[in-house]
């Protein structure tokens, strides 16, 4: 009888790409769900004896979905599935019952090393499955487009964020990015979510390879800028740093762990510009559309970062220009092996 194996990411493109690095021919029944409680309910129906579980998701999120399976002592091995990779992370998760922890994107090998050890898999295959597996394929509309870059995106915060809980030693909450396509004449609405009542500064640096090109952008508030220096203070126990230093630390940290994130995944190297000082106490809807106004059409992806304990909370802007979008996702279907 095959074995029932479950799914729970509330993206689609990480979903078909978890279940193409699943061992080649296993005997398995593969079911989907597109967050926590999705899961719950395929596991109480029995479709869920093996369980890859993302941690970032609406509806119910990983942790809150592992604590449900604790709690009402549901049959399931989870093991998770994540571009958040920080520590705290990983203990968190392994505290609550999860077996183990794969980091995105997906070391087959790894997976397979993990399947072998807790005697989930034993090398055992099937015609019928491996072309089952094969046969799981992204599609190209706009929408799933889209998904695929907020799924890139979302392992690539992961690891600017597991950066920056490292330099600043608290636990950095990760969000679901918000990812879209729009005229830069509409970018103020994109923009609506960020608390623009108070002036903001922000740093931008520039990437480019022989396809692919873009700008990262780092928003503060003025609050949020006094909060991280006090932090940076005193992780260094040294004097607290000026505005620009500030600015110029936080941004390097989160805005280069990003860029790689990005180019590891799809295999190119970019070339960083300087990160610039784009303002100091500005109007944000100015500033960061004075600065893309040479694009006509842009695919945006917003990340907030926040450290709960220290109240502090600040966006990075992903920026693509609308020509790019064809040549990188053609470029992840390849590597993925997914087209």
């Amino acid at each position: 009888m095959s074995l029932p194996v479950l799914i729970c990411d509330d993206s689609a493109f990480a979903r078909k790409a978890m279940a193409r690095s699943l061992p080649d021919g296993w005997d398995i029944d593969i079911s989907f769900a597109a967050h926590g409680q999705e899961a719950i309910d395929a596991i109480k129906q029995g479709k869920g004896d093996i369980l890859f579980l993302d941690l970032n998701m609406p509806v119910m999120d990983g942790y809150e979905t592992m604590q449900a399976i604790r709690e009402q002592d549901l049959p399931t091995m989870v093991i998770v599935v994540s571009g958040d990779v920080q520590e705290e992370a990983h203990k968190r998760m392994k505290a609550m019952g999860a077996i183990d922890f794969i980091r995105k994107p997906i070391d087959n090998a790894k997976l397979t090393d993990i399947l072998s050890k807790y005697g989930i898999y034993n090398g055992e295959t099937s015609a019928a499955n491996r072309a089952k597996q094969k046969d799981v394929k992204v599609g190209s509309s706009q929408e799933e487009k889209i998904d695929a870059f907020r799924e890139i995106s979302n392992v690539a915060m992961g690891q600017a964020g597991e950066s920056l809980a490292q330099v600043f030693k608290q636990f950095v909450n990760l969000p679901i990015p918000n990812v879209s396509m729009v005229h830069t004449n509409e970018l103020a609405m994109t923009l609506a979510s960020i608390d623009s009542e108070q002036q903001v500064s922000a740093v931008s640096k520039g990437f480019v390879s022989k396809h692919i090109k873009g700008e990262a952008i780092i928003i503060f508030n003025d609050a949020n800028i006094k909060s991280v220096r006090n932090l940076l203070g005193r992780q260094r126990h040294s004097t607290l740093p000026s505005d620009i230093e500030v600015l110029m630390d936080v941004s390097n940290i989160i805005i280069g762990a990003c860029i790689n994130g990005l180019s590891e995944q799809l295999e190119v190297r970019f070339t960083h510009n300087s990160p610039i000082i784009l303002g100091i106490h500005c109007d944000l809807n100015e500033m960061v559309t004075n600065n893309i106004s040479r694009w006509e059409q842009v695919l945006v992806i917003e990340i907030a970062y926040a450290i709960s304990k220290e109240n502090i909370n600040f966006e990075l802007l992903l920026v693509i220009p609308g020509t790019e979008i064809d040549a990188t996702f053609k470029q992840l279907l390849d590597i993925r092996g997914a087209a």
